[in-house]
């Protein structure tokens, strides 16, 4: 595969930092020259990259006041990718952790299509329990691409959970959440201690970067007691 053209490294460098948080919305970004110095390459270049991004809305470009991070536009349930442990504390609730299942396994079918890796290839599976005040919160059934995230064949993923990890480890350029609700049944309605047929509430999320898929995970909650809060304003 040849490498990327000079103005889409730049691009997705630039949008690994929007995604990332380091560039919040609002915030002012370098203009073209000081990009052009720190990429080392023709001004041009950095024109081209900064153009695109205006266009597919992630910066805002202003002839007096410069380019901007855009504010998020439309009214659709914004999630951000956050641990669940400082979600838990913030309701007064000590946190735990727990790692259940650690291995590199052959790909389901479903799972193979969100890293566009072929079903059977390997990936590494976690399945990790959190707790509030030693109670089941949430069970994380992750998958990481080994080929986007090498590193992660080395790291133990007991003391820390993936997520977190992740987050330290490995900047994100994309992301998608998809919410469902479901039956408890099997894993699942044991290790959140719920019965057979109890409502689960599923948040699926994938992520993505400049490299390709990263991680797909589902994370599960007892339906009873959870809820999701999204606040967004309007641009």
């Amino acid at each position: 595969m040849p490498d990327p053209a000079p103005y889409q490294r730049i691009k997705d460098t630039l949008l690994e930092r929007v995604h990332s948080g380091l560039w919040q919305p609002g915030d002012s970004i370098p203009g073209e020259q000081q990009l052009a110095v720190d990429f080392n390459c023709a001004r041009s270049t950095v024109h081209r990259a900064l153009r695109e991004l205006a266009e597919e809305g992630v910066l805002e470009r202003k002839r007096k006041t410069g380019t901007r991070v855009a504010y998020p536009t439309g009214r659709s349930l914004a999630l951000d990718i956050s641990l669940v442990e400082d979600e838990i504390k913030a309701t007064g609730a000590s946190y735990q952790y727990q790692l259940l299942e650690r291995k590199l396994a052959p790909l389901p079918p479903t799972v193979a299509a969100h890293l566009n890796r072929a079903p059977g290839e390997e990936a590494l599976h976690l399945l990790c329990l959190h707790y509030a005040d030693r109670h089941p919160y949430q069970l994380e059934d992750r998958w990481i691409d080994p080929q986007t995230v090498p590193e992660a064949r080395e790291e133990g993923f007991d003391k820390i959970g993936p997520n977190p990890w992740l987050l330290r480890n490995v900047p994100w350029t994309e992301a998608e959440h998809v919410i469902s609700a479901d039956l408890a049944t099997g894993t699942v309605a044991s290790a959140l201690g719920l019965k057979e047929g109890e409502p689960v509430l599923i948040v699926e999320r994938r992520t993505w970067n400049a490299k390709g898929p990263v991680t797909t995970v589902r994370f599960h909650h007892p339906g009873r007691t959870h809820r999701l809060r999204s606040a967004f304003a309007p641009r």
